[in-house]
């Protein structure tokens, strides 16, 4: 995704005609320009501690790393770069919230920003400086990035979810291209079976692509969680319709799905166990790099719909925040504003090779997506994602209600022949209903 033009004077009109991510000495005049004209001046002596998740991709890693670098010799405000594995994230973010101290900012997990959105800072300046200059920014965006009509986390990407498939074992199957309505996805799983080339998708509490797989089962059959008033409606002919279904699709599965993690899938899938399954890019562009004979015979679909009649995908978003309690708000949000400026943030982009999707509608157009049909699936998740909290408001309840499996643990009961479906739906009910209630 790197490209090049000639530095301008001006970094809003930079801002417009950068191409494919800056580095080195241009992206350092690039930024020291930014700096004489964003709207964010930083305060007197201002420093910035940041926490993430340790890396998870390289080229990601490597990219924001120089931009924050870059960032620092533009503006003079340095940043601490503090890396947390995944899992602790949320506690260390919950702890810093509680006590009034610890990192300025951080960049988060799904719907963490929600379980204490009163200590965040407003971020709505930031959001509307940065989506006015990029086309806007998606529902699904504003719906995990706002409370009460405030901008409490800003996701500058998504990580999609989506099947993927060996395309040879799809036309063995008798398909010719993957199917794109449910009747013919439990077909196609059947059929996948009876040739010796199963699917395999986890029924259980793997947190990405379990609950992925789940919330579409119970989505693309209309059934939903709650409400839009945000009452719990999971008690519906149109649950019971999606496990109905699921217990005819798992029997097509190989054994042992429902406990199955968030790795287990890849592993199946490089190991030839199955040939169908649910993904990010990171399966496909492992089997790329590692020159893995069956590489090419590799694909991406968009999930099928189902009786609902319209897409019911449930991507991963990752947003940035930044506490009430920091010294530096305007160093805060100068810092996110140059984040997810067009030079730094199509660098990132660029370097995940599909495996970060855009947050913001003026990308939908990067030469990204044209080069590899195989990852330009990825290009739509956030326009045809729906957020955790469907098809109510997202807060501190859906979130919860996500953290404790409710959906992908009413699926694994019945279909391993736990429970009945009816039963099943009730235990799932009262579950939401403490929650929701709280």
């Amino acid at each position: 995704m790197l490209g090049r033009r000639s530095i301008l004077g001006s970094a809003a009109t930079l801002a417009g005609t950068a191409s494919l991510g800056l580095t080195g000495d241009a992206l350092f005049r690039w930024s020291r320009a930014w700096a004489q004209e964003q709207p964010f001046r930083p305060e007197p002596g201002a420093q910035l501690r940041f926490l993430r998740w340790s890396r998870f991709l390289d080229a990601e890693d490597k990219a924001t790393t120089e931009n924050i670098r870059a960032f620092t010799e533009a503006t003079g405000v340095p940043v601490r770069i503090d890396n947390v594995w995944q899992d602790d994230v949320q506690p260390q973010l919950s702890v810093a919230a509680n006590v009034g101290s610890g990192p300025d900012l951080a960049w988060t997990l799904h719907t963490t920003p929600h379980l204490f959105a009163d200590k965040l800072l407003d971020l709505s300046d930031v959001a509307d400086h940065i989506g006015s200059r990029y086309g806007g920014w998606y529902p699904l965006i504003e719906q995990y990035g706002k409370r009460d009509g405030r901008w409490i986390g800003i996701s500058n990407v998504v990580i999609g979810v989506l099947p993927v498939y060996r395309i040879s074992a799809m036309k063995e199957a008798g398909f010719q291209s993957f199917p794109t309505d449910t009747d013919g996805f439990l077909k196609l799983c059947a059929e996948l079976k009876r040739i010796g080339k199963p699917a395999g998708f986890a029924f259980g509490r793997a947190p990405s692509d379990g609950n992925s797989f789940c919330h579409w089962l119970l989505w693309s059959h209309g059934g939903r969680l709650v409400d839009e008033n945000n009452r719990v409606a999971l008690n519906s002919p149109e649950t019971l319709r999606a496990l109905d279904y699921a217990r005819a699709l798992a029997p097509s599965f190989i054994p042992g799905t429902v406990s199955w993690t968030d790795a287990s899938n890849n592993s199946a899938f490089l190991g030839e166990q199955v040939w169908l399954t649910n993904n990010s890019v990171s399966v496909y562009a492992k089997a790329r790099n590692d020159r893995m004979a069956f590489a090419d015979d590799i694909d991406h679909a968009n999930w099928p719909i189902g009786p609902a009649a319209q897409p019911t995908e449930m991507h991963l978003v990752y947003p940035f925040i930044a506490f009430r309690y920091t010294r530096y708000p305007n160093a805060a949000k100068a810092f996110l504003t140059f984040l997810l400026e067009k030079p730094q943030y199509e660098r990132v982009l660029d370097g995940s090779v599909g495996y970060l999707s855009h947050a913001l509608r003026a990308y939908e157009s990067s030469p990204l997506w044209d080069r590899d049909p195989r990852i330009r699936v990825f290009r739509d998740v956030a326009a045809r994602g729906r957020s955790v909290g469907y098809a109510g408001t997202l807060g501190t309840a859906s979130a919860a209600a996500l953290a404790e499996n409710i959906v992908s643990d009413m699926f694994g009961e019945v279909v391993t022949g736990q429970t009945s479906p009816r039963d099943a739906v009730r235990s799932a009910e009262r579950r939401a209903q403490r929650i929701y209630r709280s």
